[in-house]
């Protein structure tokens, strides 16, 4: 069983609009980003404090459990709000989501007893792209946050994290797209630019 969860919780002051519902191809950014990732679905969850605003895509939608607590409340929100063991948590802002990542993901999380299954770029980790086993990474974000850690990542060192080496992240994502978040008007337009390509 897997949990798709979108985030829509962001403030999305650089795009001077909400990205999750400006038109993307025609359609919201979020319908988008949902349709793509349903057919690996058991459950699919939004994570939003604006459910009004979203009520539109039928879906089970979650206000933050932890209010103010940033990204890291997000993710949480994201894991508790699950039904099923396997939770792959995407920010709504990423028009290329992955279905083949997060079914390679799954598989190494089952063979290798992973906790989480994530992607280290130039960046960093990829924690809004990645797939989460909800019973050991509840607890462990529940500590960190009574902590009053906000690192999105703070709490890796308290489960068993499988990293994706980028040769692994090509074999799952050939198109190297699936990590894109839009922030600007301008990635947008050029995002649009490439789906339709």
């Amino acid at each position: 069983m897997l949990t798709v969860v979108i985030q829509a919780g962001g403030m999305s002051s650089r795009m001077g609009e909400d990205k999750a519902l400006k038109p993307f191809l025609g359609r919201p950014l979020i319908q988008r980003v949902i349709d793509r990732l349903a057919p690996i679905a058991d459950e699919m969850i939004v994570t939003t404090n604006r459910p009004d605003e979203y009520a539109f895509l039928n879906l089970r939608l979650v206000a933050d459990l932890k209010p103010g607590r940033g990204a890291l409340g997000g993710l949480y929100t994201a894991i508790a709000s699950a039904t099923s063991s396997h939770v792959a948590v995407v920010a709504c802002d990423m028009p290329f989501a992955s279905e083949m990542f997060f079914e390679g993901a799954r598989r190494l999380m089952v063979e290798e007893d992973a906790d989480v299954v994530i992607a280290k770029t130039d960046e960093g980790y990829e924690p809004f792209h990645a797939l989460y086993r909800r019973e050991a990474c509840q607890s462990a974000i529940e500590a960190a946050i009574e902590a009053d850690q906000w690192k999105v990542i703070s709490w890796f060192s308290k489960v068993r994290v499988r990293e994706l080496t980028p040769q692994e992240v090509n074999v799952f994502d050939p198109v190297g797209l699936c990590f894109w978040n839009l922030n600007t008007p301008e990635e947008f337009a050029e995002a649009e630019k490439r789906a339709s390509g």
